[in-house]
């Protein structure tokens, strides 16, 4: 097989995206410690600089002393470039947040969706709430840069990005097609929701630092974000992180998969309110699922069967990080997702007990177990991220897509 040609223009477009993406992670920064931490020659950093400058993408950020000679100009990714949005699709509940590209956030809306919502009802839903907060900001649509959205599934990424998500009644959708048949005309970056959380968490959250990390999602589903040097492992579809529906318990508890032992099953929330029913009798009280786990939680130091239910959904947690540690050997473990964070917080202590019981002795000595530091709107802040990353890695502005142009789907 004959090797690509590297061109000018790819070797221009390389260095512009090192320069940003170190700008964007590590900034600010002088064009003389630009030149050291990528190893460019100064007369590079200059010209490149100079040119992201005149587009915008950065700004002075003020000056530092420099050794006998003149003080050196900080540079730094403007926040004032552009806009990006991040869309939350849960199994209750939409949420859609605006941010600038330094990541600050300028507006959030969040709006219910009824138990296994049909995709028309989410996509408008989306489409509505990325309006509300646009008008919120006061900001112009044209100044999106682009909308990522994390999905509740697997999602195929081609010429149309197909969303999977059997846990909510969702085959093959296209969601990105429908979003733009909605009126919809941003560029759209879909992932699943565990993977977006992931990305926030290794961006800017409890990964931060870690080249090998596992970022666990824990709400009604459950999934994970498997990040080796950087990058999220995908497998060849895509689908790869489905850590909610590895086996558990062989013959186990029924899934809402379909299957029987899911992980999910015994750790996702839907799962552990369901054993707590069969033990006690009886519903514990709350409007929703999130306010029923809130109160079995709560309850824990006054009921018995509260109490030995949660250790026992620590011990299955435990069991399964133990399996992401056998598995992937990663240096941490982020436990993510709004019931992850409440289990985590009243449990954290038992559940690496666990984990310690159930993996190799070396391996989870060398494997922290933490909670994510983003907290509930870790998905939104990672479906964001995903515009920028496009940009980053283009080294420009993310492609405009039209409603209706195959390669606007994106991630």
């Amino acid at each position: 097989m004959a090797s690509k040609r590297t061109t000018v223009r790819d070797l221009r477009r390389h260095n512009r995206s090192l320069l940003l993406s170190k700008l964007y992670f590590d900034g600010p920064l002088s064009r003389h410690e630009l030149s050291q931490l990528t190893g460019l020659s100064a007369a590079t950093v200059s010209n490149v600089t100079a040119e992201l400058g005149e587009e915008r993408l950065i700004t002075e950020a003020g000056q530092v002393e420099s050794d006998g000679g003149r003080p050196r100009v900080l540079l730094r990714v403007d926040p004032a470039y552009g806009h990006v949005a991040g869309v939350d699709i849960g199994e209750t509940g939409v949420k859609v947040e605006l941010f600038d590209l330094a990541m600050n956030r300028l507006a959030t809306v969040e709006h219910p969706l009824p138990k296994a919502p049909d995709a028309a009802t989410a996509v408008e839903q989306v489409a509505s709430g990325l309006q509300e907060v646009f008008a919120s900001a006061g900001i112009d649509e044209s100044s999106v840069l682009g909308v990522g959205i994390g999905v509740p599934g697997t999602v195929e990424q081609g010429a149309r990005v197909l969303v999977h998500a059997p846990t909510v009644g969702w085959d093959a959708v296209p969601f990105t097609s429908l979003l733009q048949d909605a009126g919809v005309g941003l560029p759209l970056f879909v992932d699943n929701g565990a993977k977006t959380q992931g990305q926030a968490e290794m961006w800017f959250g409890a990964g931060r630092g870690a080249r090998h990390a596992v970022i666990a999602l824990i709400g009604s589903g459950v999934g994970a974000a498997v990040v080796t040097d950087g990058t999220t492992y995908r497998g060849s579809t895509s689908s790869a992180g489905e850590w909610g529906h590895t086996t558990i318990a062989y013959g186990g508890q029924e899934c809402r998969c379909g299957a029987r032992g899911c992980l999910e099953a015994y750790i996702g929330a839907g799962g552990v309110l369901a054993r707590y029913r069969r033990a006690r009798g009886k519903e514990i009280a709350g409007e929703d699922e999130q306010a029923q786990f809130a109160a079995l939680l709560a309850s824990a130091s006054k009921s018995k069967t509260a109490a030995r239910v949660l250790d026992e959904t620590a011990g299955y947690l435990g069991a399964g990080i133990a399996n992401l540690i056998n598995l992937f050997n990663p240096e941490r473990i982020v436990i993510g997702g709004w019931a992850g964070l409440a289990l985590g917080e009243q449990l954290l202590p038992r559940i690496r007990s666990a984990a310690g019981e159930h993996a190799l002795r070396h391996p989870f000595s060398q494997t922290s177990i933490q909670l994510g530091s983003l907290g509930l709107d870790a998905v939104a802040t990672g479906a964001a991220t995903l515009p920028v990353a496009d940009l980053l890695e283009q080294g420009a502005t993310p492609r405009i897509a039209k409603p209706g142009a195959p390669d606007s789907d994106a991630a």
